[in-house]
């Protein structure tokens, strides 16, 4: 299950403030992005056929609870994701140039993943934009679980 609410947050003196999608807007530095993601099991098996990548701890809860963990976790890439799906949402033709993640803390499956993504930097070249972004996901609303910083090639800055 996927939540479309997207929201818009600029700083505005040390306060933020949501805006709508109503009416073109450019991003600038500082606005943040977010989508949240309930991960199901079908999306575990799904994802796990595309990716070959068949950890037990994926699967088989008592592997997963043997190995130090409450029940079966999310693929930590499947979870980063939602990065580049954020990304994409906004900017139709963005290309992903590169992705750093630090995996704070697991993903089970059921949780419910707020992604985010930040703007901290904008240059623009040839016509294009080079974005820094800050990537962060957070469980149950405040518990950092990814963190890393993404760079993509935007073809504009207007917001879709």
């Amino acid at each position: 299950m996927i939540n479309m609410s997207i929201l818009r947050h600029v700083n505005i003196l040390g306060s933020l403030r949501c805006f709508s999608s109503s009416g073109p807007q450019i991003l600038r530095t500082g606005d943040i992005l977010r989508q949240s993601r309930i991960f199901s099991n079908e999306d575990i098996i799904d994802y796990s056929k595309v990716s070959h990548d068949s950890n037990p701890l994926h699967f088989d809860a008592e592997v997963a609870r043997n190995s130090g963990f409450e029940d079966r976790l999310v693929h930590g890439m499947f979870v980063a994701a939602l990065f580049p799906r954020i990304i994409a949402a906004h900017f139709p033709g963005a290309i992903y140039v590169s992705q750093s993640l630090q995996f704070k803390w697991p993903v089970y499956v059921g949780d419910e993943i707020l992604g985010e993504v930040q703007a901290v930097n904008i240059r623009e070249s040839k016509k294009k934009y080079m974005v820094k972004f800050s990537t962060k996901c957070f469980k149950s609303g405040e518990l950092l679980v990814i963190d890393g910083e993404a760079v993509a090639i935007l073809p504009s800055l207007a917001l879709c």
